[in-house]
């Protein structure tokens, strides 16, 4: 039974150290341990890519934990597109077709054709709706039968060799959930300011420190995967 995880409490702001003036100094970056746990109890996180690269966060949490609360979380919150990362055993049982046969786009995102759950579904759109269709699509059981085309899920293909391979979101949400022994699918969400704009990392900051979340870095998890290679 999937359990559906709280959001965390907003954090008392005396724990980042706010001095009388009011100042909040930075929030440190999480490291790969904490994330870890953080992905094992179902909780959401923040991860974060190089300034070189699309300097963007996205909200991340294991997929099998995508219940329709923390879709809401991501929609609401987040405003950014919800996408389904999946390893490429997944997309391959799911039969996923690339979205496009030539992929032109600058860093190479494996957008395939979106899904949606074959049963159980209304519109699709709801929160409730699109958990349902992520959590049919990784079903160990699933099969291409469970799923139809097009929909409100837009699912994305990882590396076979993660982050180390691509420094991308869609590997990073693979590649930890996958190293913390759960299913290895993510979903995640771009984070927009209210303005539309793209957060960067003292937006990012900001919002984890509202919504008490962990804020982590794909070139940490890569190092991190580097180093328990050669260990």
């Amino acid at each position: 039974m999937r359990h559906d995880p709280c959001l965390h409490p907003v954090p008392d702001m005396l724990e980042y150290g706010v001095s009388a003036s009011g100042f909040i100094p930075e929030q440190p970056l999480a490291d790969i341990p904490a994330l870890l746990a953080e992905a094992r109890a179902g909780r959401p996180f923040i991860l974060v890519d190089d300034e070189d690269r699309e300097n963007e966060g996205d909200v991340v949490i294991p997929a099998s934990f995508a219940t329709a609360s923390v879709v809401n979380f991501m929609a609401r919150h987040a405003r950014g597109l919800i996408c389904l990362a999946v390893a490429p055993g997944i997309a391959r049982r799911l039969r996923l077709e690339p979205m496009v046969r030539a992929n032109g786009s600058v860093h190479g995102t494996a957008f395939t054709v979106s899904i949606e759950a074959a049963r159980g579904v209304t519109t699709g759109i709801s929160a409730h709706d699109r958990a349902h269709s992520i959590a049919t699509a990784i079903a160990p059981d699933a099969v291409p039968a469970d799923i139809v085309s097009p929909g409100h899920v837009f699912p994305l293909i990882a590396r076979p060799g993660g982050v180390l391979e691509r420094p991308g979101h869609t590997e990073a949400a693979v590649d930890i959930a996958a190293m913390a022994g759960l299913i290895p699918a993510g979903v995640i969400c771009e984070i927009m300011n209210e303005d539309g704009t793209m957060a960067r990392l003292p937006d990012l900051r900001r919002f984890a420190r509202r919504h008490g979340m962990l804020i982590g870095a794909i070139n940490d998890l890569a190092a991190w995967r580097r180093k328990s290679q050669e260990a």
